[in-house]
This record gives structure tokens, C-alpha cells and sequence, in this order.
């Protein structure tokens, strides 16, 4: 298990600083991971120094966990942190601080489940995750698709954000595609932009997986539940924002209000 803490009081020590406060990363680490996740590169300047030093205070705080032998580099590390961190670059950091721990695997993880249909048969079964967020509990991620999240924006995938999204989703309690809001107003209103955006994702995937139609843009897997559209969309939202606003745009003015992005 690798304690950030110590990485960046060491780091610290090693520049001749007091090792109590988080420092910058390391300038070829963080333009390496600007190389290999363009979207973080085309980022305003004042909000990837932002985002830099965001991560350096993520990182003090956080401890990885590598699955099946995994080593957890430094590389791997500040990747996922900086991506992590893009969701609440202006919130702050207090929307993470239920939880300490990131275990990364090497792939996708099988989890075992257990479902109930309707004539009230128990089924048992194995699930291919790619992420998992547990409320008030650590996040679990696949570094392959983290790995590919550079490629994979061009079609608005992100594993991190999605899973990240989630535990935002889980501050008031499970995630049920609304996260902590200020008022009632703002509830009312959150809940009719994305239950309408919600209704017409589900009727065109559902058009295009029973009748051909075209299929979306967005990963279908949205479909399945408000917080998964909730995920679903913000991943798009934040690795390719140019098509998520020309196919929602009431949902990117939404999150523009909440992320608080300008």
C-alpha cells in the first residue's frame, strides 16, 4: 500500500521543504500525464495549475492499494488522482473525504451478486466490473481501462470520473442520480432536467437495441438506473464536452450550475 503522505513528505524533504503541507507534482510526472490524457491538457492554464496542485492535496490524502500483486506507481497514481480530481476542481475536495482508500486492479473485477426475479427465485451470478464505489467505503478501479481513458474520451468514457461521480452521488445517502443539492428549488429543479434527459436516453436505447434505430452516443449502460445516467453523463461531460452539449444540452447547463464550471 502506497501512503501519500509519506511519497510527498519525502519528496518535500528531498527539496530541502518542510514536508507538512502538499507540493506540486513533479513537473515530468504531470506533463507525462497531460501526454497520455489529452483532455486534461486542453484545460484553461489557471485550471490545470488548479487541477495540479488540487492533486497534490488529494494524494497526501488517499492511500492505493494494488489487486492480485498490482504495484501502484507514482504514473498510476497522479493519473487516476488527476482525473478524480477534475469533478471537484471547484467544489474542493471535502465531497472525498468520507473514505480514504483506492484499490486498483490490474483489470476488470468479477463481483459476485445476487438477484431475485419475479417468481422470487434467488440467482446467483458474477458480474465484470470495471469500477466499483462502495458508500463511505474506498473506490475500486481497473488500471486497464484507466489506462485507456486518453482513447476512450472520444467516444465520453471515463472510469474514474464515473466512480467518483458516485460517491459525490452517495453524500446524502445511496446514489440515486441527485447529489447533495441546497435547497428544494434546486432539488425540484435537478429532477426534472435529468428525469426528462433520463426518459429520452432509455426510449433510444431501447429504439435502437429492440428496433434498430441509431444508438446513442452515450454508453448505453446509462439506461439502467438515474444514477448510472447521472455517472454515465458526466463522464462525456468532462472528457469530451463539445458532443455532450450538442446532445445535452439542458443536462450540460445543469452541471455547468453544479461543478460550478465556466
Amino acid at each position: 500500500m502506497l501512503n501519500w503522505l509519506n511519497w510527498l513528505n519525502s519528496l518535500a524533504g528531498a527539496l530541502g521543504l518542510p514536508g507538512t503541507r502538499p507540493k506540486a507534482i513533479p513537473e515530468a510526472l504531470w506533463q507525462s500525464t497531460l501526454q497520455h490524457y489529452p483532455f486534461l491538457a486542453r484545460l484553461p492554464p489557471a485550471e490545470r495549475q488548479a487541477l495540479r496542485l488540487t492533486v497534490g492535496r488529494f494524494l497526501q490524502n488517499k492511500e492505493f492499494s494494488g489487486a492480485h500483486d498490482l504495484e501502484v506507481t507514482d504514473e498510476m497514481a497522479v493519473a487516476i488522482a488527476a482525473q478524480a480530481c477534475l469533478p471537484v476542481l471547484h467544489l474542493g475536495l471535502g465531497w472525498y473525504d468520507d473514505f480514504t482508500g483506492i484499490v486498483v486492479h490490474p483489470g476488470a473485477m468479477l463481483a459476485r451478486r445476487k438477484a431475485i426475479d419475479h417468481a422470487g427465485v434467488v440467482h446467483d451470478y458474477r458480474e465484470a466490473l470495471l469500477g466499483e464505489a462502495m458508500q463511505g467505503g474506498p473506490v475500486t478501479l481497473s488500471w486497464q481501462d484507466v489506462a485507456a481513458s486518453g482513447s476512450s474520451a472520444e467516444h465520453g468514457h471515463n472510469v474514474v470520473i464515473h466512480e467518483f461521480i458516485h460517491k459525490i452521488d452517495m453524500r446524502d445517502g445511496a446514489a440515486d442520480g441527485c447529489p447533495p443539492l441546497p435547497s428544494r428549488a434546486a432539488h425540484a429543479a435537478w429532477h426534472d432536467t435529468m428525469q426528462a434527459a433520463y426518459d429520452r436516453f432509455c426510449e433510444q436505447v431501447a429504439m435502437a437495441e429492440r428496433f434498430g434505430g441509431e444508438p446513442p452516443w452515450l454508453d448505453a449502460y446509462g439506461a439502467s438506473a438515474p444514477a448510472e445516467f447521472f455517472a454515465v453523463a458526466c463522464e462525456a461531460y468532462f472528457v469530451n464536452r463539445e458532443r455532450f452539449i450538442h446532445d445535452f444540452a439542458d443536462v450540460s447547463c445543469l452541471f455547468d450550475q453544479f461543478f460550478k464550471q465556466k
